[in-house]
C-alpha cells in the first residue's frame, strides 16, 4: 500500500518518527488518549489583538489601541504547575510571565513588553501589552506579535504568534470599497470599540462586557462578533440577516451583546442620520439603540449609559452628541492554541505550535486519505482520530498526510451503527504533548439500517460476506468533512 501512496503522492516514504528533539513514549496508546478526551486537562492560549496598527513618526509613540491582551484557561497549567513544584521548585518559581513584541524584534526579553499574569474572579489569567507601537523605521506592511511565555523559575514554555496585523499611517476619510476590504468591517467578524475623551490617550476605555452588562476598562476588552441585519421598512420591524463577510455600512442594525443598534456616522460631534457607507477601521460611530428616540450608547463617568442626543437646529438630517457617544471601531483577531501535556513525563517547550487551517480528502475505501494544511508541521506529529492513531507522512512544514483509519476500529459495533460518528482532530507530538484542533471527522453511512429478521441467530453464512460488502462501499465513499471551530 505504502508503495501505491508514495508513487501517488510523490512523497518519500519515512522509515520511522524519531526525531533529536523528542522520543517516543509508550503511554500514548489509546487508554491513554481516551482519558485526555475525557477529562480535557488542556492548556489554553487566547491572544486577542487589533487587525490595524497606526504607525508612530519620530518620537511620537502611538500606542496599539486596543492593546494586545492575552488570556490563559484550562486547569492543564494548575497541573503543569504541580509538576514543577514536584520537581523541586518552589512556589515562586513556579508563577508564569511572558514578552510580547513585534516579530522583528532580536531580544524579547529587551524588546518587548513584559506581562505579568493575573488570576480573574473566572480562574482565567490575563494580561495585556499596554505600551506597544511600529515606529516609522519599520517599513513593513504587515507584521505579527509574537509572545514567548515563561515560568518564573527560568524556564520556557513556548512562542506563539497572532495574525497578520496590516499598518497604516492614518484612518482613512475616503469612502470604502470592496477593493479595500482588508480596511472594510464586515457582517461575521470581530470588533472593539474605544472611546477617547478630548483626544488623550490617558483617557481611552475599552467597552467590554462583565457580569452581563456593558463597562467601561481601561486595559480590558471584549471582541464583539458583528452580526449585522436591515430593517424592513419604517413602520414594521423584521431583521434581514446580512451574509458574513458583507461590508457593514452605515445605517445598518447590529447586535452588539444582545443589543439592538442602529450604527450611524460621526462627524465633528454630529451624528449623521442619512450617510449609507462601509465602515472602515477606526472610523468614529454612534450607537443609537433601537426604536429609540435618539438615546445613545455613552460613556459617563467611568459607566456605560444611554444618552439622548439633541437635534441639530440648521441640520435635520444631524443630532448633537456628546464626547461619550462618540466611538472608534477596529477589527480584531482572536487566536487560540490549545494543548496538554497530561501525557508528557514532565514540562516541556511547546514550541514549534503546529495550527491547522485547512482539511482536504482524498481517495476512498482503504486508501482514504486525509490532507491537512496548516503551519508548523514537522515529522515529529501523528494525527488522531479521537483516541485512533493514524498513519502520518510528513510532507512539509505546511502538509501533512494521514490514512483515514476504518471507522470499524472505533467501534466493534461498527456492523450495526447507521448513525454518523464524529471524532475530533488532534496532532500528537512523539514525546506525548497533544495540540488539540478545532477540527473534527465525521464517519457518515448512507445504507439503511438492517431489518430485524438480519438480527437473529438465524441469519446465513453469506450474511456476513453481504455486511463486509456493504462496510467496503460504505467506506469507499461516504466519508464526510466537518469543519468546527
Amino acid at each position: 500500500m505504502f508503495s501505491y501512496l508514495n508513487k501517488y503522492y510523490k512523497v518519500p516514504f519515512l522509515c520511522h518518527w524519531e526525531d533529536q528533539n523528542f522520543s517516543s513514549l509508550s503511554k500514548v496508546n489509546r487508554d491513554s488518549v481516551r482519558q485526555y478526551l475525557q477529562f480535557r486537562p488542556d492548556q489554553s492560549v487566547i491572544i486577542l489583538h487589533a487587525k490595524v496598527a497606526q504607525k508612530s513618526y519620530g518620537n511620537e509613540k502611538r500606542f496599539f489601541s486596543p492593546p494586545p491582551c492575552v488570556y490563559l484557561t484550562g486547569h492543564g497549567w494548575r497541573l503543569r504547575q504541580e509538576q514543577l513544584k514536584a520537581s523541586g521548585l518552589g512556589e515562586s518559581s513556579c508563577r508564569l510571565f511572558g514578552y510580547m513584541g513585534l516579530d522583528s524584534s532580536a531580544d524579547p526579553r529587551t524588546d518587548s513588553f513584559k506581562l505579568s499574569f493575573e488570576e480573574q474572579t473566572d480562574r482565567r489569567m490575563f494580561a495585556c501589552a499596554k505600551t506597544l507601537y511600529i515606529s516609522d523605521k519599520d517599513k513593513r506592511k504587515h507584521f505579527r506579535l509574537l509572545l514567548h511565555m515563561y515560568h518564573s523559575g527560568g524556564q520556557e514554555i513556548g512562542t506563539f504568534t497572532s495574525r497578520l496585523i496590516k499598518v497604516i499611517s492614518k484612518p482613512s476619510q475616503k469612502r470604502q470599497s470592496m477593493k479595500n476590504a482588508d480596511l472594510c468591517i464586515s457582517s461575521g467578524s470581530k470588533v472593539s470599540l474605544f472611546n477617547r475623551l478630548r483626544s488623550q490617550t490617558v483617557s481611552t476605555r475599552y467597552l467590554a462586557v462583565e457580569d452581563g452588562a456593558f463597562v467601561a476598562s481601561a486595559k480590558q476588552w471584549t471582541a464583539f462578533t458583528v452580526t449585522l441585519g436591515l430593517r424592513s421598512n419604517a413602520f414594521s420591524f423584521i431583521l434581514f440577516p446580512i451574509k458574513a463577510g458583507s461590508p457593514l455600512h452605515m445605517l445598518f442594525y447590529l447586535i452588539l451583546f444582545l443589543s439592538l443598534q442602529v450604527i450611524r456616522k460621526v462627524n465633528k460631534q454630529h451624528a449623521c442620520l442619512d450617510v449609507d457607507e462601509p465602515v472602515s477601521q477606526l472610523h468614529k460611530c454612534a450607537f443609537q439603540f433601537r426604536d429609540s428616540s435618539h438615546m445613545y450608547l455613552c460613556l459617563s463617568n467611568e459607566k456605560i449609559i444611554q444618552f439622548q442626543a439633541s437635534p441639530c437646529p440648521k441640520e435635520s438630517n444631524k443630532v448633537l452628541l456628546n464626547d461619550g457617544s462618540c466611538w472608534t471601531i477596529i477589527g480584531t483577531e482572536v487566536v487560540e492554541y490549545t494543548f496538554s501535556e497530561s501525557l508528557t513525563s514532565h514540562p516541556t517547550t511547546i514550541s514549534p505550535v503546529p495550527v491547522i487551517n485547512g482539511l482536504e480528502l482524498n481517495g476512498g475505501g482503504h486508501v482514504a486519505m486525509l490532507e491537512l494544511h496548516g503551519e508548523n508541521f514537522g515529522p515529529h506529529l501523528q494525527v488522531w482520530f479521537g483516541n485512533m492513531q493514524a498513519e502520518t507522512m510528513f510532507r512539509s512544514a505546511r502538509s501533512l498526510l494521514c490514512v483515514v483509519p476504518d471507522v470499524s476500529i472505533l467501534s466493534g459495533e461498527w456492523r450495526w451503527m447507521r448513525q454518523p460518528i464524529t471524532v475530533p482532530l488532534s496532532l500528537i507530538r512523539l514525546d506525548g504533548l497533544i495540540h488539540r484542533s478545532s477540527y473534527s471527522f465525521t464517519y457518515t453511512p448512507e445504507h439503511s439500517a438492517p431489518s430485524q429478521a438480519n438480527c437473529t441467530t438465524e441469519r446465513t453464512a453469506d450474511s456476513d460476506s453481504l455486511i463486509d460488502t456493504i462496510h467496503q462501499e460504505f467506506t469507499r465513499t461516504n466519508f464526510h468533512l466537518f469543519m468546527q471551530s
